[in-house]
């Protein structure tokens, strides 16, 4: 019965762990921008310049 109980207040310490790390998030601005990632997609890709790199000879 002891490891019952043992089991429920782990739970409940990474439960409440999990609620706080969310909350601050939610605090810290995390989903403000929710426009963004709908018209990503419709954005081009910026083509890099290709970078040079050093050949071995063999």
């Amino acid at each position: 019965m002891f490891i019952i109980f043992l089991l429920i207040g782990i739970s409940v310490t990474v439960a409440s762990g999990f609620l706080a790390a969310f909350l601050w998030a939610v605090k810290s601005g995390q989903y403000e921008d929710d426009y963004t990632p709908a018209v990503r997609m419709l954005f081009e890709n910026e083509v890099s310049k290709p970078t040079k790199t050093k050949q071995k000879q063999v």
